[in-house]
């Protein structure tokens, strides 16, 4: 397993995650250390937003921003999207398919 590494102040940070919750901040936290991708808690001096009194912001090197904000885009789907999806794939298997339900 490869040692996370802190982002170095020189580096580009891109905020992708804001949260009035320090529980959530830290879960989204640890998905993307287990994903790879190094996080830390802060500000961006080059963000124009601010965040209100009490919320947190997770930060990220630039080049990493995109996949992060892909994995906070899947932890944050609801149930009612999982389920939507998952008849959508079904209904273009049937199709690709004939019409026959696909084998699970």
């Amino acid at each position: 397993m490869s040692e996370a590494a802190t982002p170095l102040p020189n580096e580009k940070l891109v905020r992708v995650f804001d949260t009035e919750q320090e529980s959530e901040a830290m879960v989204v936290k640890g998905l993307l250390d287990s994903a790879g991708i190094d996080s830390q808690f802060g500000d961006n001096e080059n963000s124009p937003d601010v965040l209100p009194v009490g919320g947190m912001g997770l930060l990220v090197r630039e080049e990493d921003a995109e996949e992060a904000r892909q994995i906070i885009e899947e932890y944050r789907r609801t149930p009612e999207q999982e389920a939507a999806e998952e008849d959508e794939f079904e209904q273009s298997a049937m199709e690709a398919t004939g019409g026959e339900e696909p084998e699970r």
